[in-house]
């Protein structure tokens, strides 16, 4: 199969963690390339994402470097071949890559978890509020790239309603509820659309009230994307003109595990979470 001069970041991934998986067996790229008989050149390309392998090359690359973990070589077997032609390539040429990355991302996500504080998590906003949040960003866009943007999102949030959807999981901060954006029937109409969302078996949506007694995070909002094993998580971290940044390192992936985690801790229930949003409709 011919080399890519762009990889996705998907492709990168792959790629990275059999850099990893060499890296743990003690070699070098000119090592492994005599083991495997090919050349050094050919390592770093397949390291950097930019030539497909075969299944059958990503099973004798495990054994060559001593790999065991039966879950996560087979994991790396379903990523070989070309990158999915998936519905986000048509955007690619009209949007940032890392929001075309972090849409393959999501669609081959096995679990999705959020934590926001200001804003409502993407995959959950309803079009009005997300056009609004688009229309305020500074410095501001053009109206074509507030429509891509828009289109992208919402068909991003058909991962949640396809027919093996990943479980999803949102802790919203009050902060987010009562931002009010777009003003009282744009804010009515995401809250409802959030009591809706809750409803989904596989989502659940809970509120950090103001008041409580603590409440560890980083400082900024977070998704976290689960992949087929603990090493193929992804951390991205947001930004609304789409320089997304990800997140893949062990020592990264544990610190916001755990976050979420004692997040999730000082988080009213999925009912009480429910609950809360039926007030704030009221009050709206």
């Amino acid at each position: 199969m011919p080399p890519t001069s762009n990889p996705t970041l998907r492709q990168r991934r792959f790629g990275a963690e059999l850099r990893k998986l060499r890296e743990r067996a003690g070699l070098t790229a000119t090592g492994a390339a005599k083991l495997l008989g090919v050349n050094q050149a050919r390592v770093s390309m397949i390291e950097t994402g930019r030539t497909p392998i075969s299944a059958d090359r990503v099973r004798s690359m495990a054994n060559v470097y001593d790999c065991s973990d039966d879950r996560l070589i087979d994991a790396l077997v379903a990523m070989t071949g070309r990158r999915t032609r998936g519905w986000w390539e048509e955007y690619r040429e009209h949007l940032p890559a890392a929001l075309i990355d972090l849409a393959e991302l999501e669609h081959h996500a096995t679990a999705l978890r959020a934590a926001l504080i200001v804003h409502i998590p993407a995959l959950l906003q309803t079009t009005d509020h997300a056009r609004t949040l688009f229309q305020q960003v500074a410095p501001p866009m053009r109206q074509y790239e507030i429509e891509h943007r828009l289109t992208l999102r919402i068909k991003r949030q058909g991962v949640l309603h396809r027919k093996d959807p990943p479980s999803y999981a949102a802790i919203i901060h009050e902060t987010a509820l009562r931002m009010g954006f777009g003003g009282p029937a744009v804010t009515l109409g995401q809250l409802k659309h959030l009591i809706d969302m809750s409803e989904l078996p596989n989502a659940t949506v809970r509120v950090v009230p103001f008041g409580t007694d603590h409440f560890p995070t980083t400082g900024q909002s977070f998704d976290y994307v689960e992949g087929p094993v603990p090493q193929l998580d992804t951390v991205q971290l947001d930004n609304h003109h789409g320089a997304c940044e990800f997140l893949d390192a062990e020592a990264q992936l544990s610190k916001y595990r755990s976050v979420l985690d004692r997040m999730e801790s000082c988080a009213l229930s999925p009912a009480k979470s429910r609950d809360f949003i039926h007030r704030l409709i009221r009050e709206t």
